[in-house]
């Protein structure tokens, strides 16, 4: 017969994992076998640094902290070991470490994983990883609206010698002034 004062550190290890999983934006299991230690140490940094938190934690404790939050979705995946990345702030960046990770180490393997309290495919996770980030994004923003106003700058400054080339030099003006309250708009 089980030891109580083991069977109440196991309860408790389940309760504080499923409070964790409960407030986590980002939960993903992951399968490591066959990682190297260093490969290993040098994903935990690269998680750190993204605000993440990576533990191996039997597959017992991780299906009973599950079925305590209501998400039996990823039963089917605890198999062999199991290690599980988590993240409170930003579930993307975390996601993306690993997903980087798994293209340069063949053995890693995205399981499964919850973003906000849904439990998500392998596909959708890694369909996620692959996106652009913000800064990405914003930057490509940038540079179209950038090129957009160098058109119409140039545009009017053709416009402008257009005019003045004609000797109405007033109406180029007004068709200035014109085109820039459009723009505003």
């Amino acid at each position: 017969m089980a030891n109580k004062d083991v069977i109440a550190m196991k309860e408790a290890k389940v309760k504080e994992l499923a409070d964790h999983i409960k407030d986590a934006k980002l939960v993903l299991l992951v399968d490591y076998r066959g990682t190297t230690v260093e490969a290993d140490t040098k994903l935990r940094k690269n998680i750190r640094e993204v605000n993440g938190e990576l533990k191996v934690i039997k597959n017992n404790i991780i299906k009973r902290a599950l079925d305590a939050n209501n998400e039996s979705g990823l039963d089917d995946v605890l198999e062999g070991p199991t290690a599980v990345v988590s993240a409170k702030e930003d579930y993307l960046q975390p996601l993306k470490a690993i997903y980087k990770f798994s293209k340069e180490n063949e053995n890693y393997k995205i399981k499964g994983g919850i973003i906000d309290g849904k439990v998500t495919s392998v596909e959708e996770l890694i369909t996620l990883a692959q996106l652009p980030s913000r800064e990405e994004l914003l930057a490509k923003l940038a540079g179209s609206l950038l090129g957009t106003i160098s058109k119409l700058a140039v545009a009017l400054d053709q416009v402008k010698s257009k005019k003045e080339a004609e000797g109405d030099a007033p109406v180029a003006e007004e068709a200035k002034a014109e085109v820039t309250e459009e723009v505003k708009a």
